[in-house]
């Protein structure tokens, strides 16, 4: 789990939400409304509004077309609304069995409410590559 983790809000932009992937280098970002958790953005729902890579040089074409793609659809019509979350207590095993069943490739860690983490595949595949013995 990572407890360092990225949020957008809701009033952020879409502008801004790529800028964000591209800066922190996560494929995920729990969307906030103050305090509490209301949905999540994957960088594959951004792609799909997309005429560009989004983690490499935007040319002046692509990024004109992304910027008024954006600007004619809101963060709340991309993200993930009622996000499944998990506890800090959720075992691995758990958590694997969810987002293998669930076909996710993310949960939110939340404790009382509050976002706490994020757990992604990437973190179960590095957990598993600590725990074998070759």
């Amino acid at each position: 789990m990572s407890r360092s983790v990225h949020v957008l809000h809701t009033k952020d932009t879409l502008d801004h939400a790529e800028w964000m992937f591209k800066q922190h280098h996560v494929r995920h970002l729990p969307v906030m409304k103050a305090e509490k958790l209301v949905g999540m953005l994957s960088l594959t729902d951004l792609q799909r509004l997309s005429f560009a890579d989004n983690f490499s040089e935007l040319n002046e074409g692509e990024a004109t077309v992304d910027v008024a793609v954006y600007n004619m659809i809101g963060l709340a019509q991309v993200m993930t609304r009622n996000v499944e979350t998990v506890s800090p207590e959720t075992s691995i095993k758990e958590v694997a069995k969810i987002l293998a069943n669930r076909e996710y490739h993310a949960l939110p860690v939340t404790q009382n409410d509050k976002l706490v983490g994020i757990i992604t595949t990437t973190d179960l595949i590095k957990y598993l590559a600590e725990i074998s013995t070759d």
